[in-house]
């Protein structure tokens, strides 16, 4: 039996859900499994995609002992809503691999080298060319866990995020439970979504891809947005396309101040904000959550809210131009000096790609379609990339607006409309991101529970150090030094930030745990 795409493309394929999901659900709800692109057609309409799940349980191989499957909290573990203070083991060096639920990951299956056998290409070629003119069958994909070539696992989790629950979901989750042994139902992140449980299997094993992997992923994200194109375009980037997956949303391509939404859905960059000064700042509740830049002797608080909405601000602050990605997956902000670019290249104007890394939002420039990663600032493709260009931060502190506008009383806050007449609501992600990571991030360092807030640095020799917020501020307010390898902590309006020996100042940003260990995973880790 045949599944027939509804058009010549995958977007079409998601008009039927994304057509129910708006007629059953608010912009901030979850979307029922295989909703596609979110469409940005309300002041309300926020974030990387709030249905993490682009498939359900629907295989009788996930959902089998679904009632009797529990997170492992031994060896260890820290169980929800703790610390994890007294977890000091790194996973790397007990050889235990775990997700954040606790569950361990099984040893890798074997790896084959060399070019993939002929039946393989045959039914991969098969499955694209269906994708392109409107058909293809569970039955091909299936067949790709009968080649014993575990590689194609990656080729599955491209399959598994886009295509909606049934046939297809059905054949990809047999093939690669055949493939690579795992039992998906012993998985509990497989119960939330077989997607981002096969993908984590694929990200813990730093399972390798076969020749040509990449043409076939450019292949089915260029269907999905033709935008992504020029991320493909350039062959020696530096871009690992396997740990690129879809955000949910499109490419947010607008010209700078363009202050519409998305026509197609995306998240829409903020691009410079309308400001008020502390006293008008006034509509904002001071036990409200702010962004906040000192630069230039110029003070800027950004609401959290806004940020949900936005995630991308392209701003002058101090006379200096400032991109500043809020990444709401890994509770991430921070601030890119966009102007300190080599002589001859545009300033950069960040925005949203729709795209993430390892749960990461991908951020790209408009101006030469480079790819930054987003935690480092350093361009990995396109023209920037070739240049060497590296974005250079300042701290973002993290606190609330009613202390740091008592301890920065001359600082400005972003207009409550944004200053393009936008309502915000306070609450736009309705705790979307409570219950941890909702996109693959494959093993957790528990040293800290996921989604501890830290606050991290880069030293000057590349060594990653990460301080626990809560802690450090209780440490520091105590009277106490918090200090590791050279790094000093300094309370600032209720938030924190870095000074070296010399009590110079050391660019850093607060983010979950597991988006800083991932992307620093050699980091130092203070303990109070």
């Amino acid at each position: 039996m045949r599944f027939r795409i509804l058009a010549r493309s995958i977007t079409a394929l998601f008009a039927t859900t994304l057509l129910a999901a708006a007629c059953a659900t608010s912009d901030t709800s979850t979307p029922p499994p295989g909703t596609g692109p979110t469409s940005d057609t309300s002041a309300e309409a926020s974030g990387e995609d709030s249905d993490q799940q682009a498939t359900s349980a629907t295989s009788a191989d996930v959902t089998a002992d679904a009632s009797g499957t529990t997170a492992d909290t031994s060896a260890g573990v820290a169980s929800e809503g703790e610390s994890g203070s007294d977890v000091v083991l790194d996973p790397r060096e007990t050889g235990q691999l775990r997700n954040f639920l606790g569950y361990t990951f099984p040893p890798a299956p074997e790896v084959q080298t060399g070019p993939l056998q002929r039946a393989a290409l045959n039914d991969l070629n098969m499955i694209w060319s269906g994708l392109q003119r409107g058909g293809i069958s569970g039955d091909a994909i299936a067949r790709l866990g009968q080649t014993g070539d575990s590689r194609l696992g990656w080729i599955l989790s491209d399959l598994l995020r886009f295509v909606p629950p049934g046939e297809l979901t059905d054949g990809a989750i047999s093939a690669f439970q055949s493939l690579t042994g795992v039992r998906l139902a012993d998985d509990p992140v497989a119960l939330r979504s077989p997607w981002q449980s096969v993908t984590d299997h694929l990200l813990a094993w730093d399972l390798p891809v076969f020749d040509g992997y990449a043409e076939y992923k450019e292949r089915l994200f260029t269907l999905v947005e033709p935008g992504w194109q020029p991320f493909f375009d350039d062959a020696d980037s530096d871009i690992d396309w396997r740990i690129v997956s879809w955000g949910g949303v499109l490419i947010d391509n607008r010209e700078l101040g363009d202050p519409r939404l998305c026509p197609r859905g995306c998240i829409p960059a903020l691009d410079n904000p309308g400001v008020t000064d502390a006293e008008g700042g006034s509509w904002y509740p001071d036990d409200g959550i702010v962004f906040a830049v000192v630069l230039g002797g110029e003070a800027r608080a950004y609401p959290r809210h806004i940020m949900e909405i936005h995630e991308m601000i392209n701003d002058t602050l101090g006379g200096r131009r400032i991109g500043m990605p809020y990444c709401t997956l890994c509770g991430s902000a921070q601030a890119y000096l966009t102007e300190e670019v080599p002589d001859g290249v545009a300033t950069p104007v960040l925005r949203t790609s729709g795209l993430l890394s390892r749960s990461n939002k991908v951020m790209y420039d408009l101006v030469t379609k480079s790819v930054f990663n987003t935690f480092t600032g350093r361009a990995i493709s396109g023209p920037l990339r070739r240049q060497g260009v590296v974005l250079p931060q300042t701290t973002v502190v993290t606190t609330t607006w009613g202390e740091w506008k008592a301890a920065h009383p001359d600082t400005t806050i972003i207009a409550p409309d944004g200053g393009i007449g936008r309502s915000y609501r306070f609450n736009p992600l309705g705790g979307r991101d409570d219950n941890g990571p909702i996109f693959p991030v494959g093993d957790v360092d528990e040293r800290l529970s996921v989604q501890d807030q830290v606050f991290g640095v880069v030293l000057d020799d590349g060594t990653p150090v990460a301080f626990p917020v809560d802690a450090a501020v209780a440490a520091l307010e105590a009277g106490r030094t918090v200090e590791l390898g050279g790094v000093t902590l300094q309370l600032d309006g209720g938030g924190v930030r870095a000074v070296d020996a010399a009590g110079e100042p050391i660019e850093g940003h607060q983010s979950f745990w597991f988006a800083w260990s991932q992307f620093m995973a050699d980091t130092l880790l203070w303990e109070p």
